[in-house]
């Protein structure tokens, strides 16, 4: 059985994605040498050459692995491919390593060791070192005291792109996530909570990247329908 699996979800991503697995399947290696692991590239409905580098990155490693959405939507990618994982242990971390690759063995030997049932990457703890434009990092800020006021959570940073969450546990909290997007994270940070399963928290070294496509405007605005949708609905009570 595989230990973990580390899902990179892309989209138009085939110029960055060489040097990004590459350097991730150099650090398993040396990191990971007891371990078996799979790095499973997410693409959801990519429109440039991402589907042929990413088999060329396939064919030159079978540890990893592709697959293909004909749907847009980061949230439905890690859904879809979590789902169908056969490993112990599912995370994910963006395609831009903006999360320093240095902190992945503790966020899943927390979960491997069963000392966590989710492990999360925050920018917002103690001992974190994070490089953002100033308005990246208010409305970051501002986003998740929203979701601590308005939901009682306890987790300080529910958007950083790196978590880890032991599959079966996944499985229990699949049917009650609804959103595609970039909700996901949070959604499933506060209903695995509400549910009782432990979130563990570590402080990361991360660094934006400029070059990023993600609009920020709107997609805080989207998180803030998906807040309040969670407290009206509140799924984990049905």
């Amino acid at each position: 059985m595989i230990d973990f699996e580390i899902v990179i979800p892309v989209y138009n991503e085939a110029i960055q994605l060489p040097e990004s697995i590459h350097k991730l399947v150099k650090f398993l290696e040396l990191s990971f040498t007891d371990k078996k692991w799979r790095i499973t590239i997410s693409d959801n409905a990519s429109i440039d050459k991402t589907p042929d580098v990413a088999r060329a990155l396939c064919c030159e490693d079978n540890r990893v692995n592709y697959f293909r959405l004909e749907q847009k939507g980061r949230g439905r990618a890690l859904k879809k491919t979590w789902e169908r994982s056969q490993a112990k242990v599912v995370s994910y971390m963006d395609v831009d390593l903006s999360t320093h690759i240095k902190h992945i063995p503790e966020l899943i030997n927390i979960l491997l060791h069963d000392r966590s049932d989710i492990a999360i990457g925050s920018r917002l703890l103690p001992g974190s070192r994070t490089v953002r434009c100033l308005k990246r990092e208010i409305i970051s800020r501002l986003y998740n005291l929203i979701v601590k006021i308005l939901h009682q959570t306890k987790f300080s940073d529910a958007q950083c792109g790196f978590k880890a969450i032991k599959t079966n546990l996944f499985r229990k909290i699949l049917p009650l996530i609804k959103n595609n997007e970039w909700f996901f994270d949070s959604e499933m940070l506060i209903i695995g909570e509400k549910m009782g399963f432990k979130i563990h928290e570590i402080p990361v070294e991360w660094n934006e990247d400029m070059g990023s496509t993600v609009k920020i405007i709107p997609t805080a605005l989207e998180d803030l329908k998906g807040l309040w949708r969670l407290y009206r609905e509140k799924p984990w009570r049905k």
